[in-house]
């Protein structure tokens, strides 16, 4: 997967998202658990908007994303707020810092972009490797039935002046799986035309205690499940579900 101009329309069509619920929760989950510092890893960090607001909510940031693109915008987001905000271009599943983190955060379902269960453990290692004593691990996930249900074989629509686009869900190669194909419409204000550009998108995900298992074998502890941005219990009809697990510093052995 990629992201090609996707990266910079990006922003205008997420511009609904609730961001500032990423941040809120992060922060109570801080404060509650103690961390000993505030350097975040934001992990896949897309277009640095998370990052931005992490910073400005006094955290000490990096991110991390695999598009050249998304970074580039994600460069000058943080130049545009007065801030220094390091950014590297590497796969999750092959990162490399020469630094440790308090909390690293991988959100808006960035890990479902993974496709194969050893794919999701190499990644869930080398956040445990990157991760400082007691550090904490936060992620959310499409739930099963937001795949099954509300994806698969659906047709959305967006319609405005500057940009249209359709978004066709497939059912993927995998179990649990969606591909996504989107075509972008996007006015050109020289010419007065639309451009079209497409997208080509692949998403897979797990039941919640396939998760889990895969936490603890990584040498993580499971401090909360929870969907939706609600700290409570998760019901058939969640559609975003929340892991935060905290780093053990001896892993278990099997």
């Amino acid at each position: 997967m990629t992201y090609g101009k996707f990266a910079y329309l990006y922003d205008e069509l997420m511009k609904d998202v609730p961001y500032d619920e990423w941040v809120s929760i992060v922060t109570e989950k801080w404060s509650k658990y103690q961390c000993k510092g505030k350097k975040l890893l934001d992990l896949a960090c897309g277009t640095g908007e998370l990052s931005v607001r992490f910073a400005k909510a006094g955290f000490e940031v990096t991110g991390v994303d695999l598009s050249a693109d998304m970074l580039t915008v994600a460069h000058m987001k943080a130049e545009t707020n007065g801030l220094k905000l390091p950014f590297y271009q590497q796969n999750m599943v092959e990162l490399d810092l020469y630094e440790r983190f308090d909390i690293i955060g991988i959100f808006c379902d960035s890990l479902n972009y993974l496709q194969t269960e050893e794919e999701v453990l190499e990644t869930f290692e080398k956040v445990y490797n990157l991760l400082d004593e007691d550090g904490l691990l936060l992620f959310d996930v499409h739930s099963v039935h937001k795949i099954m249900n509300i994806f698969m074989n659906q047709t959305f629509t967006h319609d405005d002046e500057d940009i249209c686009y359709i978004w066709n869900c497939f059912q993927g190669e995998y179990p649990i799986s969606i591909e996504h194909e989107l075509t972008f419409f996007v006015h050109d204000d020289e010419s007065g035309k639309y451009d079209r550009y497409d997208e080509f998108h692949s998403q897979r995900t797990f039941p919640v205690d396939v998760y889990k298992n895969w936490l603890e074998a990584s040498g993580f502890y499971v401090l909360e499940t929870f969907s939706d941005f609600r700290d409570d219990h998760i019901t058939s009809e969640a559609e975003r579900i929340f892991f935060l697990a905290k780093k053990q510093t001896e892993k278990s052995a099997d």
